[in-house]
């Protein structure tokens, strides 16, 4: 697992991660049984792991999709039109 998200990136996922935390288990102490403030909670919970440990899966995820992790891609030259047809006509 290598890191893939910045030092800022980094804060802001903890800052926003804890105040969802917090706010998510303050309304789940106000109504247990409510979806809305499990997911909060949940939203916050994933933040904070993420800024703890600088990895995002979605953004590994992306950069995988983007080939970012592929080795560079080994650009031939197209074939002239004098290659083409000795290759046609042979």
């Amino acid at each position: 697992m290598r890191e893939n998200i910045g030092p800022l990136n980094v804060f802001i996922r903890l800052i926003c991660g804890f105040t969802l935390l917090a706010l998510g288990t303050a309304r789940l102490v106000r109504s247990p049984m409510g979806l809305m403030p499990l997911f909060t909670t949940i939203m916050g919970a994933m933040k904070v792991a993420e800024g703890l440990t600088r990895f995002c899966p979605m953004v590994y995820l992306m950069e995988e999709r983007m080939g970012y992790y592929e080795e560079p891609f080994d650009y031939e030259e197209p074939f002239d039109g004098v290659e083409f047809d000795e290759m046609i006509h042979q």
